[in-house]
């Protein structure tokens, strides 16, 4: 039994020691230590409820959090660093702190996480030589830059009171207990310098805790790095698979840095989920080994707005706005069946009794919203958008915006002048899919499985408009340095390529849908209209707001009678929801998703603005519901 009461970060002000590994276990503070780790990342889950997801950490019996940093929103335009609100890292390591939580810090600079390149910021792929997770300088000058902002936010909010010249200010301590080097490099190890290069970078600037390394067991042995304790991730406890750290490292505790307690779900697959006594079951054989573990994920939260990642193994699949993850806690931060046979589990361990968990947040059902008022995206067009105008198609990323920063999200419509029909071939340059236009009429779809389409013959000059959407980077694997967007090369109508382009950044940004709600031009929404469009309503709230999901697919048991009754369309196609300013995320009638998270902080008591880019088949309607639906649900084998 472990009583480990004393020993959290709040009591602790003034030590001299962090946390140390001997003869096989963990010290902390000269005392036999056990992690009992859970990850929960601060950017996929509102501000408003980092506390109570902390609180039930500690009611689970959990000692330590454990959460990544993404560079791509901490530095979304070069130079330019924010760490304010949600993205508000110290606020949220002093919150763990208050709550009696140990942090392992997992700074990257790259995370993998199902997230948009695995953390890394898209403009490092406007250099074409551009080789990331490297000693390339232009990755490394990079890298460097980033972390000059991102350690002296850590470096106070270390364990240990170790007093250094680079930070002589530094007394009290924190939460920090260990920080990760780099990212399950194991499975990349394109530089045998490389890591060595990122343990520099973190020592260089002030860390002084334990380091660690991260990898599943075929990267452990090309993932280490001297002076870094390894760690193992997986969710099948395979025979022999924690002896198997002896080979790499004598005499060292041992840790599962990430045992996957469900996992994540690609458009079109279905919903993944993890028989909760076989993971209980396995998290309890782990312990009885004696290692130390930590629950990825113990909260999953949401990929909001267009930061979710991708695959490519044998076909590109980008993953679905929900984290849920099948987690210990739900995407709303519900209790599962998961934290109960975990509490008990760890509650028999530590012999101590544990604090109660918070009550749940009810969740509201707002009912049927109308949308009725949409714009065309080509009226939308002229007014609000500057092209860029360019002899050749040029990749989001390297568009002249953002201050020189290019476009990292969203959409990029290409517009040229074509005269006649025929043959229309991308040569495998959409990144990721296309809906192609005559004038405004819709002609088909280009992506990595159509590559040609045939155009109609026409009288005249006419535009050819290409709308393509990046549909998430490539968060994992050997291709991250492939993961440019829009149109990388030319596309040819009757096998010539085409030029004289006009191209509109449609990154959706804040700013861009403040002005898209003064913008003239809207009108009622008829009875049948195909996008693209945006598409606007109002949800009134009478009393506090809570949280809700709202669905968008077609389904009978969710329409209401006086709709059905007026016919007008129900279900929408695909597109992105943004709920007073807020990008909700994607939605895709493909699923397996059919709701989208909506947390109660983002509405206000009476009026809210509801505003849907959608892509092709809009509805009338959607619905405010208070049960999430993730669809068809397939066990992990």
């Amino acid at each position: 039994r472990f009583n480990w009461s004393e020993l959290i970060p709040v009591q602790l002000w003034g030590r001299t020691l962090g946390l140390q590994t001997e003869n096989s276990q963990f010290l902390l503070e000269g005392m036999p230590f056990r992690i009992f780790g859970g990850s929960m990342h601060y950017f996929r889950v509102p501000r408003e409820y980092w506390e109570d997801r902390m609180l039930k950490m500690k009611a689970c019996g959990l000692n330590t959090l454990t959460t990544y940093v993404p560079w791509n929103l901490h530095e979304q335009a070069r130079g330019k660093f924010d760490f304010s609100q949600n993205l508000d890292l110290e606020a949220f390591l002093s919150l763990a702190a208050k709550n009696g939580l140990w942090v392992i810090l997992r700074p990257g600079p790259y995370i993998c996480s199902e997230w948009d390149l695995g953390g890394l910021p898209s403009w490092l792929l406007q250099d074409p030589e551009m080789q990331l997770r490297t000693t390339y300088k232009g990755f490394t000058e990079a890298v460097d830059a980033y972390f000059d902002h991102l350690m002296p936010i850590v470096v106070p909010l270390q364990a240990s009171t170790i007093l250094y010249p680079l930070c002589p200010q530094y007394k009290k301590g924190g939460p920090i207990i260990a920080v990760q080097v780099e990212n399950e490099y194991g499975s990349y190890a394109k530089d045998p310098n490389y890591m060595a290069y990122v343990k520099r970078a973190l020592l260089n600037r002030g860390i002084v805790e334990l380091l660690m390394t991260s990898d599943n067991k075929n990267g452990l042995s090309f993932g280490l790095v001297e002076g870094a304790l390894a760690t193992v991730n997986f969710q099948k406890l395979e025979p022999g698979v924690l002896k198997y750290l002896d080979t790499v490292q004598r005499d060292q505790p041992k840790m599962v840095m990430e045992y996957w307690t469900g996992w994540f779900d690609n458009w079109g697959g279905p919903h993944y989920v993890f028989d909760a006594d076989e993971m209980v079951n396995t998290v309890a054989s782990i312990l009885k080994l004696g290692a130390s573990i930590n629950l990825y994920m113990f909260h999953g939260g949401t990929n909001f707005g267009f930061m979710n990642g991708a695959l490519e193994t044998d076909e590109y699949k980008s993953d679905v706005t929900s984290y849920d993850y099948d987690a210990v806690l739900t995407e709303a931060g519900d209790y599962t069946s998961k934290f109960f046979k975990l509490r008990q589990l760890f509650s028999a361990i530590i012999g101590q009794p544990l604090p109660l968990p918070p009550m749940i947040e009810s969740k509201a059902s707002y009912g049927a919203i109308l949308l009725h008022q949409y714009i065309s995206l080509w009226d939308v067009l002229p007014s609000l958008i500057q092209p860029v105008k360019s002899d050749f198609p040029v990749n989001m990323e390297n568009l002249h915006l953002n201050d020189s920063s290019g476009q990292s999200y969203g959409y990029v419509l290409y517009e040229t002048v074509i005269f006649g029909g025929g043959h229309l071939h991308s040569r495998d340059h959409v990144r990721d899919r296309a809906q192609v236009f005559v004038n405004t009429m819709y002609v088909g779809e280009l992506d990595y499985n159509t590559v040609e389409l045939s155009l109609p013959e026409g009288q005249g000059f006419r535009q050819l408009r290409l709308l393509v959407e990046n549909r998430g980077r490539v968060n994992y694997g050997l291709a991250l340095n492939e993961q440019r967007k829009g149109l990388i090369g030319d596309v040819f109508l009757n096998k010539i390529p085409l030029r004289n382009f006009k191209i509109y950044s449609l990154e959706m940004k804040p700013g861009f849908m403040k002005s898209l709600r003064h913008i003239a031009g809207w009108s009622a929404v008829p009875d049948y209209f195909v996008g693209p469009a945006f598409f606007r309503g109002r949800l009134w709230i009478e009393h506090q707001p809570q949280d809700t999901f709202l669905k968008l697919q077609a389904s009978p048991c969710f329409s209401p009678p006086f709709f059905l009754h007026q016919g007008f369309q129900n279900g929408w196609e695909k597109g992105v929801v943004f709920v007073n300013g807020h990008n909700l995320g994607r939605y895709w009638k493909i699923g397996p998703q059919e709701t989208l998270y909506l947390p109660g902080p983002w509405l206000w008591k009476g009026s809210n603005e509801i505003v849907i880019f959608e892509e092709r088949t809009a509805g009338r309607i959607i619905q405010s519901v208070d049960i999430p639906y993730l669809g068809r649900t397939q066990y992990v084998d």
